[in-house]
């Protein structure tokens, strides 16, 4: 039996325009993939929030995880420094996680309250440095995401250098103000990440094509 030839309207299938396509074509068509600061700023939000619960209803190693899929897409040289960072204030995380673990630093004093918030300033500090380098490069130099960034990453030295200062000194008011200025460095950092999401050289890494 000889085959039958194909018709028109299956022949210009392939080539179909979009409006003729079904709703699920369509929306799969025009979904853009969420960019790789925009699933670290969300990550960063959860991390930041608390529930008054005894179990944190938001998770902070949910939060980093987020984070670690936004590193990992990330098409920058800095990629592995900042995959061992996140990795390093994920762990942390998971540790803290645990109320009896939490209890028990609380108890130890602010010593070590803050010293197990270093690997989040690490991040932090890291993150800065790499986004600052990788708008130099580019040509022109992006001076928006360097001005940005390079604010957040001397807020977040300086922030660092506080507490021990304040501990130190006996000064209650510098410690205060590093708890302050943890807070604020951190709406600033998720409020930028968002802001400078959109550029072309800080999206995704280019996927393989499926054969």
């Amino acid at each position: 039996m000889k085959p039958s030839e194909p018709q028109p309207d299956d022949a210009a299938r392939p080539d179909e325009p979009l409006a003729e396509k079904s709703p699920r074509e369509r929306a799969r068509a025009e979904a853009k993939p969420m960019a790789p600061l925009q699933a670290m700023a969300m990550g960063l939000i959860l991390i930041a929030l608390d529930s008054q619960s005894r179990y944190d209803l938001f998770p902070d190693p949910l939060g980093w995880l987020l984070v670690l899929w936004g590193v990992m897409k990330l098409p920058l040289p800095e990629r592995p420094t900042l995959l061992t960072a996140t990795g390093l204030a994920l762990a942390t995380a998971c540790v803290l996680f645990v109320p009896a673990a939490e209890e028990a630093i609380g108890e130890a004093g602010l010593s070590m309250i803050w010293a197990v918030q270093l690997p989040d300033l690490a991040f932090v500090v890291l993150l800065c440095r790499a986004l600052i380098a990788a708008a130099r490069r580019q040509k022109p130099v992006d001076r928006t995401v360097a001005g940005r960034f390079g604010v957040a990453l001397t807020a977040a030295v300086v922030v660092i250098a506080l507490v021990p200062i304040g501990s130190a000194a006996e000064n209650d008011g510098l410690i205060t103000a590093a708890d302050g200025g943890f807070v604020l460095l951190w709406l600033w950092l998720v409020w930028n990440l968002f802001a400078v999401s959109g550029r072309s050289w800080l999206a995704s890494r280019p996927r393989p094509e499926s054969s």
